[in-house]
């Protein structure tokens, strides 16, 4: 197992397992049987899921698990509607109890539960743990097993197996990052590149000792530069989590009015989605009697290193940008061009790339100096949020239709929140999970991004459009 998927599995904690959680509903209904079949043809393809986690002293390995049972994997699920209490809200209410329930360590580590009859259609839970992959590759699992999908491509014999994990850095430093949140973050210059490669790479014996102090002082610099980053605005959503999770999601946004407002605006559709997650909780906070005005709190924002055509060989390939949100700015537009002024300061900085690094050591330290580490992550960001292009059409799974798709993302350290953005089949969608200490009603948070977003929308129908302006709306 590479360096930094090792990180990702020493990382649980009793608070905060490290699981990404997804939900797909699915009509007509799914049987259990079908859905074994197909896990069987398309996802045991990816080695990885049919390999369990062994650690010793020197680290975790990937090895088989010759008692692997496709039962234990695919389980069936039912749902028991307390009084008064709706299919949804049950649904969310399991995810939730799932999203707190440790993976089996003796086996691989992951499983889908089907909850076969609702209502006419299927709900598809799926944990599976951070060390396997991220969210980019997931996608890539996700699209793979659907109908019509590619399964992986398959190694020629006698071909090595490459492994990538030393070079993450040197990636974040000189190729350009997804557009899901900046346009790019990178530092110019080949003397810096050089530099770098020559630190994650001791050619020679003799090299080591040298190639360790230059790790240890970058690390202690990287951890002073963070360390001075101030503290996020205290709110009800920050403290020490508990054990109990919730989840929430929404009904979805057109993605063509987001596109529109953008327009309107001159912004981009991620400064919309972001302004509006900002208005969301300043919202909720307001509605709790918290004064929020003039507050920001930050989100850390996992950045995707990893080019697309490689997604299928997992793993965990991802930088940390911690974006601020302008929750105490009641005005719309006045948030909605903070948050646009906000992402061009990200643009051209080292430091967001190195938060990245600082997690994946941390994840390789002794426990309580690890969470020491994480708890700095706590500090300075109050929620983990990402950011997730889905297909542009209805996905097939067996011949019924995925309706819904969403995703919740673990939390590090000592934060209670993620918000989960997704663009699925001409939507975008919001997720929610929180820390039921911190947040028993995430539902409460999911609710305000509608009203939020028609705020915005009913603005920019009211700006003077012209022609041009117009024709690109209905051609984007």
């Amino acid at each position: 197992m590479s360096r930094v998927d090792t990180a990702w599995l020493r990382m649980d904690t009793e608070q905060n397992l490290m699981m990404i959680v997804g939900i797909w509903t699915l009509r007509p209904r799914l049987s259990l049987q079908d859905l074994r079949q197909r896990v069987e043809e398309r996802l045991l393809q990816y080695r990885r899921f049919r390999q369990k986690v062994v650690e010793d002293a020197l680290g975790a390995q990937w090895v088989d698990d010759e008692d692997f049972d496709i039962a234990r994997h695919v389980v069936p699920g039912t749902l028991k509607p307390a009084r008064g209490q709706s299919l949804q809200q049950a649904l969310q209410e399991r995810v939730g109890a799932l999203c707190a329930e440790p993976l089996d360590p003796a086996h691989p580590l992951w499983q889908f539960e089907l909850v076969e009859d609702m209502d006419g259609e299927s709900a598809l839970i799926a944990r599976i743990h951070h060390c396997i992959a991220d969210g980019v590759a997931l996608i890539a699992v996700m699209l793979s097993i659907t109908d019509g999908g590619q399964p992986p491509p398959k190694r020629r014999r006698h071909e090595p197996v490459v492994e990538e994990d030393h070079d993450w850095l040197t990636d974040a430093l000189l190729k350009p990052i997804t557009d899901l949140t900046i346009k790019a973050i990178g530092v110019s210059g080949a003397a810096m590149s050089k530099g770098v490669d020559l630190m994650l790479a001791a050619d020679h014996p003799i090299d080591h000792s040298l190639h360790a102090a230059k790790l240890g002082y970058q690390a202690v610099s990287d951890v002073a530069a963070f360390a001075l980053m101030s503290d996020d605005s205290p709110t009800s959503l920050k403290g020490k989590p508990g054990t109990v999770k919730r989840v929430a999601w929404d009904e979805g946004l057109p993605l063509d009015a987001v596109k529109a407002v953008g327009k309107g605006f001159n912004c981009s559709v991620n400064d919309v989605l972001l302004s509006c997650v900002a208005g969301a909780i300043g919202r909720y906070l307001r509605s709790r009697g918290e004064a929020v005005d003039g507050k920001e709190i930050r989100a850390m924002v996992p950045v995707n290193l990893r080019p697309l055509e490689k997604a299928y060989q997992l793993g965990n390939r991802f930088g940390l940008v911690p974006l601020v949100l302008p929750i105490g700015i009641a005005n719309p537009v006045e948030r909605l061009y903070a948050v646009r002024a906000r992402m061009q300061e990200l643009k051209g900085s080292f430091q967001p790339i190195m938060a990245f690094g600082l997690l994946s050591v941390a994840g390789l330290l002794i426990k309580p100096v690890q969470h020491a580490m994480l708890n700095i992550f706590a500090k300075k960001a109050t929620a983990v949020m990402t950011n997730v292009p889905g297909p542009a059409e209805a996905l097939k799974f067996c011949g019924a239709t995925v309706d819904r798709v969403m995703f919740w993302v673990p939390q590090s350290g000592d934060m209670g929140v993620g918000v989960s953005i997704l663009t699925y089949a001409g939507k975008v969608q919001f997720g929610l999970i929180t820390d039921e200490k911190l947040c028993p009603h995430p539902q409460a948070v999911i609710d305000q991004f509608a009203p939020e977003f028609n705020q915005l929308l009913m603005l920019a129908l009211m700006l003077p459009w012209g022609d041009e302006q117009l024709s690109d709306v209905d051609g984007a």
